[in-house]
Order: C-alpha cells, then structure tokens, then sequence
C-alpha cells in the first residue's frame, strides 16, 4: 500500500514550498493578511472605460466645488503654459539643403507670423469660437486633460471677415465623445473612438450640444462623426493623451486616485467647524445632581413644562438676589446641587491639524504637485526643502509641458503653417531639397516656451545660470527658457538698450559675470 503524500498548506491554501518562493506580494503575506486580496487582471480599456463617463463627472464636481482641487488643476495651468506659450520655430535644415542662417531667418519670420495671426486678442483667429488666443486655447487644454486626462478638438475650415486665413481649432470636451445612442463597446468602437485592428483611431463619434437641454446635462441626443483624417493626410481631430499601455483608447484623469480623499475633506471641515461653532456659543453651564425623578418632574415631562418655568424663576431668583463680590468682582454662589463648568474652545483641533495636513499631501502626491503649493502651507519647510519640493513638482510639469502643451501646440501650428504657405503668407527659403509635403516633420518642428522656473532665491539661481554657462554646461537659450524668456528677444533687447544708453550719454551696463560673481570678490580683497 502506497502511503499518500503529505503537503503542508500555506495561509493560502496553496503547498508551503511553493508559497514559500517568489515575490511576497504575490503570495499571502504576513499572517495572511493579503490572502483575500485578489484583483482581477485587466486592460487598460477594460479598467478605465466602463467607469469613465462617472470619474470624469466626479473630477468635474470636485473642481467645481472644492478649493484644493481646483488649485491643482490651477498649479497645471501656470506651471506649464503660464502667461505666454511662446512659439520657437527651429526647421531642422540639414534634412532641408538650406543653410544654418537661412533657418534661423526662416524662423524669424514664421515666429512673427504667428504672433500676429494666433496671439491677436482682438480677432482670436485660431479659435473657432472667436474666444481665445493660442495661449489660451493651450491653458484650456492643460485644464481639461488634468481634469479628464485627455485633450480632443476639430481642425475647422471657416471663412471669416478679418482674416485671410481660414485654419481654426474647436475645442471639444473630452465627455462628449461616447458611442452613438449608447450602444455597448465592440473590438473596433470603444467610448466614441472607432479604431482599426492596430487599435489606432479612425475617427470620433462627438455628441451635439443642445440649448434645450440646458437644465440637464446640456448634449442632444445626436452625434457628429469625425474622421481623424481627410484624404490627404490632413489632420482633422486633435486627441492627445499620455497611454500607460498598449490597446488604450480613452485617457484617465490625474483625479482618479484622489477622489475619495477629496470627497471627504470638506465634510471633515465642515464638521470641525460646527463643533468650533458649537463650543463658542456656550461660555459655561450650570449642571446639578438632581435625580431622574426630580429631574423628570422639573422639566414637566407631564405637565407641558409648568414646573420647570416655576423652577428656573426660582432659581434665576436666586442668583438675582447674590451679590457676594471679591475684590469687585462677582462670586456666584450656586445652589447646593449645582455646579459652574467654564467652556473652552482648546479642543477645537484636537488632531485635525494634522489629519488634515495628512490628506492633502495624499492629494498632491496623486495630482503629482508639490505640496507647499498645493496646500498654500509654507509654516514647516525650509529653503532647500521647498527648493527640492519645487524642483520635483518642476520636472514633472517639464514633462506635461513636452507630452500634452507642445504636442497640441505642434500640431495647431503644423494646419496653421500649411495653410500659410498656400496662401503666400510664408515662404520656403530658396535652394530648399524637399517641400512642405517631403519634409513636413522638418519644417513643422518647434519648441514652445511657457511659464519660468520659480525662483526661491533669486541671487542664488542667477549665480547658478551664470556658473553653467561660463562652464559650458548650458547655454543662453536653456537658461532663459527657464525663466520664461526667449534669448534671441532678450539680446536684441540689450542690443537696442545699449545703443540708446550710448545716444543719451549713460555708462553702458555691467556684464551679468561682473554683477554676480565679481563684485563679492572685490569686497573679499578690497
């Protein structure tokens, strides 16, 4: 007879030896705490889009309605576009057969083209609402994908009084994309996206807007299907959004891991501040050591409150009548079952402080802000903590800067510049290899210069810049980006300044070099 093997079972069920391997995560944990902790695996679309249209609308209200989490969005919008979201065009000519000047003079005048064309406050051109600038169409983009996590808006051809050109931009809210009528996803339509079997997107079904419907959620009950491309190439749908993993169609919001932490700050607030309410309206009360009997009938539980009328004249009677002072000041003398209690408001925190301080730094660190800023609370940091929490927030606007701000400027810019040319308002310089057509990628390419570095000190920073660029580690151009500024406007600036200096007989100006570092040496050997 064939004695059975004997397996030692784990908090999981499963055989000891081959819990006992591998990654702890994975397994039950310490005193089997993680066993019955079993998420299903999913897809990216299979996790974000059967709950999207609710998250973006939860989102959407705590902006609304809380202050936190419209400062995060907030901090999104000035940190990356800031005040201006300059265009800094640099066609890659040694893919074009035109020289290095020849370029740099291209890029002049397209720079100064489309200043006058997307930043024009008075026509906002590029804006088919004729609502907002360049800037601002890119500050509302910023907005709403930190909100929804995506951006979506139609390349328009309109024909307009003003302007020559007919290139413009709809901004479309990312929850108006949705399968027509509310049919159920399929494997080549998912959330309003249609796709071919690459997952790549073909075209946007969008819902119409309805001013009948106003009171509700403001969308008829029609769509408009957009294709993402005409026939010749031409973009005609804008969606951007940063994908965690292949197949995804829909993007998800920074919100989503904080939502339930916003949700409930307010009410923790509120009640805190009803009970602060509370024991501020009482400075003291009087308790006595009546019996539930006497109490009973004092109060008149059976006689509608006669007796304790009767009751409380007696014994504000009594009070009336005690007149013991002690050095001008008034001693109640209490009734032998009475007793004085003083109220305070000392326990009014009791914690909350610190619970309070707890929650927003989960929030900043799920909308990826740095928490100084967020929560308008500098009482604890120091300058190196608030300059590493700034460079942290810094880098990761850097990024959304680059995948989200400059990716929707360069491909508004790229409709924009194509028309401009079939309109003879640029031209290509002479001697160039390749057209539009050939080198599209070429001439289209830029960089976008948004809001500056913050400067916690600003001397110390200045000598910083100054210190790289005599050590060849950076550049003008790098360093005045980072304070928001373009080089090349700053140079001529200085060139035209000195000049008029040198008419009305003024000193020319120190150089930066003497300013930030020599001057200390000077007092040092002086």
């Amino acid at each position: 007879m064939t004695t059975p093997a004997i397996a030692i079972l784990g908090p999981n069920g499963q055989p000891l030896r081959a819990s006992a391997h591998g990654y702890q995560g994975a397994g039950a944990g310490f005193g089997g705490q993680l066993q019955d902790w079993n998420p299903g695996i999913k897809t990216a679309d299979a996790a974000l889009l059967p709950q999207l249209d609710l998250g973006n609308a939860r989102a959407d209200d705590v902006v609304r309605n809380n202050a936190f989490a419209a400062n995060g969005v907030q901090l999104h919008i000035d940190n990356i576009v800031g005040h201006m979201f300059r265009l800094s065009h640099k066609p890659r000519w040694q893919r074009l057969g035109i020289t290095e000047e020849d370029a740099r003079a291209f890029a002049r005048d397209v720079e100064a083209w489309w200043l006058e064309y997307a930043e024009d406050p008075d026509g906002c051109w590029l804006d088919a609402e004729e609502k907002s600038t360049f800037t601002m169409l890119v500050r509302q983009a910023v907005g709403v994908h930190t909100r929804s996590g995506e951006v979506m808006a139609a390349a328009r051809w309109k024909e307009r009084q003003g302007t020559n050109m007919r290139t413009c931009i709809k901004m479309i809210s990312p929850k108006r994309v949705c399968n027509p009528g509310g049919t159920s996803d399929t494997d080549l339509l998912r959330a309003g996206v249609e796709m071919n079997t690459d997952s790549g997107a073909l075209a946007y079904h969008v819902r119409n807007t309805s001013a009948v419907g106003l009171m509700g959620d403001g969308m008829a009950h029609s769509w408009k299907r957009i294709i993402k491309r005409a026939q010749n190439g031409r973009l005609n749908f804008l969606h951007i959004f940063e994908p965690t993993e292949d197949g995804q169609t829909r993007g998800g919001n920074q919100f989503l891991t904080v939502l339930e932490q916003m949700q409930m700050l307010p009410k923790l607030q509120h009640t805190k501040l009803q009970n602060a309410i509370v024991n501020a309206m009482y400075a003291a009360t009087l308790e006595s050591d009546l019996g539930p009997e006497a109490a009973s009938q004092i109060i008149g539980a059976n006689d509608g409150g006669e007796l304790l009328a009767k009751h409380m004249v007696n014994v504000n009677a009594y009070h009336s009548t005690n007149s013991i002072k002690m050095n001008g000041v008034k001693v109640p003398h209490l009734l032998p079952s009475e007793r004085l209690n003083m109220q305070t408001s000392g326990n009014v925190d009791n914690g909350f402080v610190d619970l309070e301080s707890s929650v927003l730094r989960w929030m900043a660190a799920g909308l990826n802000v740095p928490f100084e800023p967020f929560a308008k609370d500098y009482r604890q940091t120091s300058y190196s903590g608030a300059r590493a929490s700034m460079l942290e927030g810094w880098r990761h606007y850097m990024g959304r800067r680059k995948v989200i701000a400059s990716s929707f400027g360069s491909q508004v810019f790229a409709l924009a510049f194509e028309e401009a040319l079939h309109r003879k308002e640029l031209t290509l310089p002479r001697g160039a290899s390749r057209n539009f057509y050939e080198g599209k990628s070429a001439w289209c390419n830029c960089d976008f210069i948004g809001a500056g570095r913050l400067a916690i000190d600003g001397l110390k920073e200045v000598k910083e810049a100054v210190l790289r660029i005599e050590s060849g580690l950076s550049t003008y151009e790098k360093e005045m980006a980072l304070m928001g500024e373009d080089y090349q406007e700053t140079f001529g600036q200085q060139v035209r300044e000195t000049q008029e200096r040198k008419a009305a007989g003024l000193p020319p100006p120190s150089w930066m070099q003497l300013q930030a570092l020599g001057v200390e040496e000077q007092n040092v050997q002086g």
